[in-house]
């Protein structure tokens, strides 16, 4: 990475940007399932991304076709991509939204557990010991037994555990298949199902309510596209942490918009999973860790993500 492009901080400028239209993103999902099926919302969110990002596919250049080389995996990951997303919408729409981000920040402990156990990589005690202490704190979320777990959260932790799959999948694979593949057939996967589940869902929208839609797929590329340039000119373990910022968003958004006052114990747990999460990056990054970094190689497990770019430039380690 030359000088002219290395600016950690203007990456981080892009990246903490990035994440409040995010957590816009997930504000405005919440507000319309007050009215509408999270399949509905999905149908038209990616609609409405598939265009932009249908036209910017087609022209690079660099795609001669979209045939994948591993057709198997690209469909499991689409599984698990349509998966997340319906059950990560569908806990926004019943649960604070700070609560959601508490069990969605699981994610990138969950993607260092499965690094070790799927792919065989090198994952040392101390990053064991954050994984074991992030989960902790996934039960100081939940309270099992002090408070009724409802369905919202359990589908809140199937979400983080279908983006830790899919990005392990990306892990895999993704040094031999385009990122375009990557991000299509999932789109494509997404729009299929939910419109055979519209049908049986759909309720009729006014012009206003057709703009929020359209605001979500929209504010989803235009997220991924800074989180991108954030990439391209800072290191992963400088931008990586920057995501639990949209905690902070959450917060804020819930308390204007939803009448949602943060609960301590929330507060007690998310404080000890973004901990755990931002050791492991901290590890990651250090060079006298194995090479095999799955969060760094991974460094935006969101459960609508893409592909995270990756870096044109590594420093060795050993």
């Amino acid at each position: 990475m030359s000088d002219a492009t290395h600016n950690p901080v203007k990456g981080l400028g892009f990246a903490f940007a990035a994440f409040a239209v995010f957590a816009t993103h997930d504000a405005i999902i919440k507000a319309l399932g007050v009215s509408f099926s999270v399949f509905q919302i999905i149908f038209f969110a990616m609609l409405f991304a598939f265009v932009p990002m249908s036209v910017l596919m087609l022209a690079d250049r660099q795609v001669d076709n979209f045939r994948p080389h591993h057709p198997w995996l690209i469909l499991l990951r689409s599984v698990t991509t349509v998966i997340a997303m319906s059950a990560a919408f569908y806990a926004f729409t019943v649960l604070p939204l700070a609560e959601v981000y508490a069990l969605l920040f699981a994610t990138p402990l969950l993607i260092t557990a499965m690094s070790a156990m799927l792919l065989g990589e090198t994952v040392r005690v101390q990053r064991w010991a954050a994984v074991v202490v992030g989960l902790i704190g996934v039960l100081i979320v939940l309270r099992p037994g002090v408070t009724q777990i409802s369905f919202g959260h359990i589908c809140a932790l199937i979400a983080a555990f279908c983006s830790s799959l899919g990005s392990i999948i990306i892990r895999k694979i993704g040094g031999e298949e385009r990122t375009a593949v990557m991000i299509l057939y999932p789109m494509l996967s997404s729009i299929l199902v939910m419109a055979l589940a519209l049908p049986f869902v759909y309720h009729p929208m006014d012009v206003a309510e057709l703009g929020l839609f359209a605001g979500v797929g929209v504010l989803s590329v235009l997220a991924q596209f800074m989180i991108i340039a954030a990439y391209r000119i800072a290191p992963a373990a400088v931008i990586a942490p920057s995501q639990y910022s949209q905690i902070l968003w959450a917060t804020l958004f819930g308390v204007l918009f939803f009448n949602e006052w943060p609960d301590s114990w929330v507060g007690v747990g998310a404080s000890v999973i973004i901990a755990s999460g931002i050791f492991i990056v901290w590890r990651e990054s250090r060079p006298s860790v194995s090479m095999r970094n799955p969060i760094l190689r991974n460094p935006n497990p969101r459960y609508d993500a893409g592909p995270s770019p990756k870096p044109k430039h590594r420093r060795p380690t050993s």
